[in-house]
């Protein structure tokens, strides 16, 4: 196919590809796929070889958000029975990571719902940031606010973090139909805070939301203009209680077209498959390797993931192998901002993977739905409320 022999060769150059061309992968069809995994797949090895990157998400503080946002879990006014909790101890914060940095991850994200950290909130995530860093050599951090104050992102790589993260979510047309209470170009303004002090810049995107293929292209590209060190593909977790509820959109296959989308706009850029893998990738998550260098190991913030012991098993199966603490994540041109790659949810959402534990009982989905799935086969079953890790008694899974 020319349109993916020309893919090909622009990423291998650090080439943008045109609106069209972007929109023109979207369009291809299931009998093309694996077509377009294999193309997407030589950019993805060309830069990051056969690596995968562990992330691994401590939430922070579950809940009792006063945002908006139609995706979330933790929403204002949510009836989606989640875990609801105030701030973790640092020692309780560096136990938790140490549970996945145990497991394989080479960075722990740092996560807290609400609108933006208060100046004491900063000071709390400083002090659970330097005691991580104490207690595990080698540790990369992340932090995951929301919207940030100046001089905030200043005072977080002071303490030692080495990236943050603020997704886009979707276009700047569509911003207004997820969220009231903060606008598209909040979240520009906090990346670009982020990038300005230093940290490497991490923004993402959530898919399946009723976004339209345009809407997929335009915040794609707008993360590539902020020149984020990572980008973060989320598929939607249809939460009973939310608004997007019923919004069940996405394939196996939409997802794998999403994410080679993404590689070829961001050939060079850490591509992480983020929130709700398990649930709409399902048995094709393997093949989701080729296209994306970096995974959440175990659950999210809010919902069960995927056993960690499984996330590693996969890995290897498919021909990979997990990224090591003394491998640089990003090309030697890419390095510069922070530690140069980063972390995948942000605060508020349930859009990254945290801690699970073997063994742990499977949380009962909060609901079934009331109306069949738009998607054909889309497993409603697969949503359930995380009851294990950090905040709670019971030993994450990592």
């Amino acid at each position: 196919m020319d349109l993916l022999n020309t893919l090909v060769d622009k990423g291998l150059r650090r080439e943008l590809p045109s609106r069209d061309e972007a929109l023109a992968v979207l369009a291809t069809s299931d009998e093309d796929l694996l077509d377009v995994v294999a193309a997407a797949g030589k950019v993805r090895r060309h830069w990051f070889g056969r690596r995968v990157k562990l992330n691994y998400l401590v939430n922070l503080k579950s809940g009792l958000c006063p945002e908006d946002c139609s995706y979330c879990s933790q929403r204002l006014g949510a009836e989606t029975g989640i875990l609801k909790y105030t701030w973790l101890k640092p020692d309780e914060a560096s136990k938790a990571a140490a549970a996945g940095l145990a497991g394989g991850a080479k960075r722990v994200c740092l996560v807290a719902s609400g609108r933006g950290p208060t100046d004491r909130d900063v000071d709390r995530v400083s002090d659970t940031i330097r005691t991580i860093k104490e207690q595990n050599e080698g540790v990369e951090v992340c932090a995951c606010l929301g919207l940030l104050s100046d001089g905030q992102a200043e005072r977080l790589r002071g303490a030692g973090a080495d990236a943050y993260n603020h997704n886009l979510n979707t276009s700047e047309a569509t911003y207004g139909d997820i969220t009231k209470t903060h606008t598209y170009a909040d979240r520009v303004d906090t990346v670009q805070k982020a990038h300005a002090a230093g940290l490497s810049a991490c923004s993402g995107l959530i898919s399946g939301m009723g976004e339209t293929d345009e809407d997929l292209v335009d915040v794609v590209f707008a993360l590539r203009d902020l020149d984020a060190d990572s980008v973060p593909v989320n598929f939607l977790i249809p939460f009973e209680g939310t608004p997007l509820a019923k919004e069940w959109n996405l394939t196996p296959q939409r997802c794998l077209r999403i994410l080679a989308m993404v590689r070829f706009v961001c050939p060079d850029i850490e591509v992480r498959i983020a929130g709700g893998r398990e649930l709409h990738l399902r048995t094709l998550q393997p093949l989701a390797l080729h296209l994306a260098n970096s995974i959440f190991l175990g659950d999210y913030l809010t919902s069960e993931g995927q056993a960690g012991k499984a996330d590693l098993e996969m890995i290897a199966d498919a021909g990979f192998e997990v990224e090591t603490t003394d491998q640089v994540t990003l090309p030697e041109h890419r390095r510069g901002g922070g530690c140069g790659s980063v972390c995948g949810s942000e605060g508020g959402a349930d859009e990254a993977p945290a801690e699970a534990a073997d063994g742990a009982a499977r949380a009962e989905a909060p609901a079934t739905q009331a109306e069949a799935p738009a998607v054909p086969g889309a497993r409603t079953d697969l949503v359930a409320v995380r009851r294990r890790g950090a905040g709670t008694d019971v030993a994450p899974n990592a």
